[in-house]
């Protein structure tokens, strides 16, 4: 299928001006007569996808035409209030255009992938069926329906966005909970930074079976941090109907956010912006962006101000709770010997993910949120978020290589930004 609008390239930097060419020609090239618009953007979690300025362009330029929805594919996270929404989408959206994704009663399915199909991605390790669900909205009558967001790597899929925006994003509990355990059982470390896995053939068989029907069209974006200013810049923008422009979009992303090494790191120190990590569902970033990077031995700082609970959704909470980041093994026997952990399996993959396997110490830092036997209880280390900070200051530190008395660090400031592994995991 091909390309509706798209460039990009690991040096270029995307202008406003350039990307509202790009939207119009996106919007043209669909075909559609549009009169009513559903626009299917990530929450203020992911604020660097530039996806909240694309959909407050959308409504600046369309919404005298047309009537404009938009619905933050929220997955399992929590829905955005006021501040969030101003945070990510501007001011100008009025808030009654706004939908809230309710994945556990707001969904319908549409059919199932078989025990067969599972077994087959799983290499014989499961199979379950899986119901193919997404959210009812999707068949209201709308002429177009726009998915946007960033390709970044991302621990289940391979590389977000694409199908996983519809069938997590809109998603209800069961792809949800056993996409996140087919990718968990999968191994992470074979499934990071890759366009094609296990979970991308389960969303795309979803898509491609249940909602080939459905007007939708994908809105995609690359982003970098430039290295003179610090600040985020759109390096692609890439939109169709189908896989051409995912698959440009994941080219370009793994030559932009992946950093690969060449010597396993001692130690990593990882800032949380208090603005974006509130919890560690989503602040475990942090572990699984960087394991693959860790040496054995090796020792994680995660800096984490803002952070307040464990998991966004208060079920799933209570499960981190009682049983904890300890490991592959542990998780597993965990998942056979309690009902509750195997019906939220999206939260045993969570807990896998989240581990450092007993290779390196995590330690967290948290802020007044948390308390030091509540990280402890969980199966991380404790750390005094004043004294790290003043060991190793965010205001001065710079990302990558940094020697602190006399000691060598590696510094993220985002770890949602990309990929931190060896170059020997990525050798052909």
């Amino acid at each position: 299928m091909s390309i509706f609008a798209g460039q990009g390239s690991a040096s270029s930097s995307i202008s406003e001006a350039e990307l509202r060419c790009m939207i119009h020609a996106t919007i043209e090239k669909s075909g559609k007569t549009v009169k009513k618009l559903l626009l299917l953007p990530p929450d203020h979690t992911r604020l660097n996808s530039y996806a909240g300025r694309i959909a407050e362009m959308i409504w600046e330029d369309y919404h005298e035409s047309c009537a404009i929805d938009i619905m933050p594919a929220l997955g399992t996270h929590s829905p955005m209030n006021d501040a969030q929404l101003e945070m990510m989408f501007g001011t100008k959206i009025p808030k009654s255009a706004f939908r809230v994704h309710d994945w556990r009663n707001d969904v319908v399915t549409l059919g199932k992938a078989s025990s067969d199909f599972l077994r087959e991605l799983s290499g014989g390790k499961l199979d379950y069926e899986v119901m193919i669900q997404c959210n009812k909205i999707l068949f209201d009558d709308y002429d177009l329906i726009l998915s946007i967001g960033q390709v970044v790597p991302h621990e289940v899929v391979g590389l977000a966005n694409y199908t996983k925006n519809i069938m997590v994003g809109t998603g209800g509990p069961d792809i949800i909970n056993k996409s996140h355990f087919l990718g968990a059982v999968s191994n992470m470390e074979k499934i990071m930074g890759r366009a094609d896995s296990p979970v991308r053939r389960l969303f795309n068989y979803g898509v491609d079976t249940y909602l080939k029907d459905r007007p939708i069209v994908y809105m995609l974006t690359v982003m970098a941090r430039e290295e003179s200013s610090g600040k985020m810049v759109m390096r692609g923008f890439y939109s169709g109907e189908g896989p051409d422009a995912f698959l440009q979009a994941a080219k370009l992303c793994t030559e932009t956010n992946l950093v690969l090494l060449d010597k396993p790191l001692k130690k990593v120190v990882v800032f949380l912006d208090p603005g974006e990590f509130k919890s560690t569902w989503l602040g475990n970033k942090a572990i699984y962006r960087t394991r693959m990077a860790i040496a054995d031995d090796g020792e994680l700082i995660v800096l984490a101000p803002g952070l307040r609970e464990f998991g966004e959704d208060k079920q799933i909470d209570l499960l981190i709770r009682k049983y904890g980041y300890k490991g592959t093994p542990a998780t597993l026997q965990a998942v056979s010997d309690n009902a509750d952990l195997r019906g939220n399996l999206g939260a045993a993959a969570h807990l896998i993910h989240g581990s450092s396997e007993g290779r390196f110490t995590i330690t967290y830092c948290p802020g007044e949120g948390v308390s030091r036997q509540e990280i402890e209880s969980v199966g991380f280390r404790f750390g005094n978020l004043a004294e790290m900070t003043a060991k190793y200051n965010p205001d001065t530190l710079k990302d990558g290589f940094n020697t602190v008395n006399g000691e060598e660090i590696f510094y993220i400031s985002n770890p949602a930004l990309g990929l931190w592994a060896l170059k020997k995991n990525f050798a052909e």
